[in-house]
């Protein structure tokens, strides 16, 4: 099998997951980091590593050379770790057709601030206007086996309609959201909240302290987003609180691990080579705080976190310290959110 016009790069778990996807209305090409990668994959027609006991049909040709993508004229997903972005991007551009774009990678890069959709546009000839994003509570071996939703995010709505009318189906129901930039800074913020959540599971806050932990995660991850020039109500959609209950509360949310295992005294060195993927959190957490900066937010549960991972503060002090912060107005600035960016008509419109 060749020629495929839908290709996703990245045989992670969340990349085969949305090449079974693409597989059940034609071929797709799942382009893996190496060769020996590929051939394991082909061979077992299972990723085992990621998604045990799913089978990987023939409709999926698994490749390692970036060349493949030269026939994939309706849609190419980049679904590589945030902090491999621009490298893949910049190796595979040559490569890439006039086709749409889809991230789903939930990060932010390091240095630069650069959402992903950015940095694809940075490093791909031609990107801006067709790349979207795509974000929502995405648990990989929960998608490749039942129903689930997400939201894609395109500034063209011609862009999303197509991202939708290639990736949706019954069981993946799929909604679109002009502003960008809510729907990326929502999936690669809501990583940081779930490992605090992970480390008040382990710490056995029960659901009143966790329940006001993931709320207060939300209130800062819209206060940065806002600053940024989200609209807010994006925050409390899919990619917001949709995917900050499901990335909170799983086990199968590798930044909920993370945050238990830090709760038990590990330490992020000796965690970071034993988890079965990438946790964003911990890569995404120093930029947020740097975005934060700049843009003038307060955001004390990351700064926790990432006091926890890479300040050695242990997780008991980090939540004291957050517990004994001064109380404040819960709604303060809530007013300007909706008069500055217009929420309200656009709330008003359904």
């Amino acid at each position: 099998m060749s020629g495929a016009s839908r290709a996703v790069v990245g045989a992670g778990s969340w990349g085969t997951t949305l090449a079974l996807l693409l597989a059940r209305s034609g071929p797709v090409t799942l382009v893996a980091r190496d060769h020996a990668v590929a051939s394991t994959l082909a061979e077992s027609r299972e990723n085992a590593g990621y998604l045990p006991g799913v089978r990987l049909p023939v409709e999926i040709e698994i490749v390692a050379e970036p060349a493949a993508l030269c026939d994939a004229h309706e849609l190419v997903i980049m679904a590589v770790p945030s902090g491999w972005m621009r490298g893949v991007c910049a190796a595979a551009a040559s490569f890439i057709p006039d086709a749409v774009l889809l991230s789903v990678a939930k990060g932010i890069e390091r240095g630069s601030l650069r959402r992903m959709t950015q940095v694809i546009t940075d490093e791909i000839p031609g990107a801006p206007g067709r790349v979207a994003a795509m974000s929502g509570p995405n648990l990989a071996l929960e998608i490749a086996r039942g129903p689930a939703s997400s939201v894609i995010g395109a500034e063209d709505e011609a862009v999303s309609d197509r991202v939708i009318a290639i990736l949706a189906s019954r069981s993946f129901r799929l909604y679109r959201n002009r502003d960008v930039i809510g729907v990326e800074l929502c999936g690669a913020l809501k990583n940081i909240i779930a490992i605090a959540a992970g480390a008040t599971d382990r710490l056995g806050f029960g659901d009143n302290g966790k329940a006001g932990l993931i709320t207060r995660g939300l209130a800062e991850m819209t206060r940065l987003g806002v600053a940024a020039g989200a609209n807010p109500m994006t925050f409390a959609g899919l990619a917001g609180i949709g995917d900050v209950l499901a990335t909170c509360s799983s086990r199968l949310s590798r930044n909920h691990q993370l945050g238990v295992e830090l709760a038990e005294g590990r330490r992020w060195a000796e965690i970071e080579g034993s988890l079965s993927g990438v946790a964003e959190g911990a890569y995404t957490v120093e930029a947020a705080l740097a975005m934060a900066a700049e843009l003038g937010v307060e955001m004390p549960i990351a700064q926790e976190v990432h006091n926890a991972l890479f300040k050695g503060k242990s997780v008991q002090r980090c939540l004291i310290d957050l517990l004994s912060r001064e109380s404040k107005d819960e709604l303060a600035g809530f007013e300007s959110w909706i008069t500055d960016r217009g929420a309200l008509s656009a709330l008003a419109k359904g």
